[in-house]
């Protein structure tokens, strides 16, 4: 059987130095041969069995002696008051990405009341009713929707001549930056950051809504101009860090520089 170094440290899960040194070591026991470079047979293998059952034991009761000192380590910590080893528990995670089961005794509640977190908008429906008939109000039913457009709008901007010969241009409005109003730019952040969708996905998404956007302008739409948006973000946290009567922090016993954080 044919093998490289690499192969049989990978095997033994040892070093690719830590072969040839063995193999050195098992010659001068008269375990195996060496007059050649590249192969070498068994001599001795009953012997070279022993040693290996021998190693196995070793071992075996290297792995009990840890689990022994360890144990003293925590009794003599704790009789001296010290802490112990941490009690880290598993991480719920798994158990919060799987569905609550429901009891089939219990009743299945409502959907209760919807609130939306915009302005109501009113519509009067007209229904087709026989003569005779008596009106009792109305029947009320919300729907929600969404409304993505996309709106281009062509700036006719003055331009002037002095006596004195210089050009005045009429400036565009408040907030426009670019060919790309802040709305669209606000739309690309937040569904690249918080929605991690990729460039590609993102691109194809607005042409499907009619927009016309290469991946270079939608890229300088993420990294240039983005000064406001920062300082709104800042504004926020500083407003909130102001008025807030008490603020969280993410304190967990994660390790932390091969240390239990307890």
């Amino acid at each position: 059987m044919s093998a490289s170094r690499g192969d049989v440290a990978d095997y033994l899960g040892l070093t690719i130095e830590i072969v040839p040194r063995s193999l050195t070591v098992m010659k001068k026991q008269e375990l195996i041969p060496l007059d050649h470079l590249h192969e070498f047979s068994l001599l001795k293998p009953a012997k070279l069995a022993k040693i290996a059952a021998a190693v196995l034991k070793l071992f075996s009761k290297l792995a009990e002696v840890e689990r022994v000192i360890a144990d003293q380590r925590e009794a003599i910590a704790r009789l001296k008051g010290l802490k112990g080893r941490p009690d880290i528990k598993p991480s719920g995670m798994d158990k919060g990405t799987e569905p609550a089961k429901r009891d089939k005794s219990k009743k299945r509640p409502g959907r209760g009341k919807i609130r939306p977190r915009v302005i109501i908008e009113d519509q009067t429906l007209s229904a087709a009713v026989p003569p005779g008939s008596r009106f009792k109000g109305y029947v009320c039913y919300l729907v929600q929707d969404l409304v993505l457009t996309v709106r281009a709008i062509r700036y006719r901007r003055e331009r002037w001549v002095t006596p004195d010969g210089q050009t005045i241009i009429a400036p565009l409005p408040e907030g426009i930056d670019g060919h790309f109003g802040p709305k669209l730019r606000r739309f690309i952040l937040m569904l690249y950051h918080q929605g991690q969708m990729t460039l590609s996905r993102l691109v194809t998404l607005l042409h499907g809504f009619g927009l016309a956007i290469s991946e270079r302008e939608f890229q300088r739409c993420l990294t240039d101009h983005n000064d406001a948006f920062l300082e709104e973000a800042r504004d926020v946290l500083r407003a909130g860090l102001q008025t807030s009567r008490w603020v969280a922090a993410d304190d967990t016993g994660a390790r932390h520089q091969a240390k239990n954080s307890y």
